[in-house]
């Protein structure tokens, strides 16, 4: 991965966190890690 690829994910991932944050009072990025903490639980039962 290029320097420039990674740069404008980083843009993209900001700008949809802001966008989330400021026009949805950041219910999408709760909802999204609320998935993640059941996904790393349901992880840690099969290790």
């Amino acid at each position: 991965m290029t320097d420039r690829i990674a740069l404008v994910m980083a843009l993209v991932i900001f700008a949809a966190t802001g966008a989330d944050i400021l026009l949805n009072d950041g219910i999408a990025s709760l909802f999204l890690l609320r998935k993640l903490e059941h996904l790393i639980i349901y992880l840690q039962f099969w290790r």
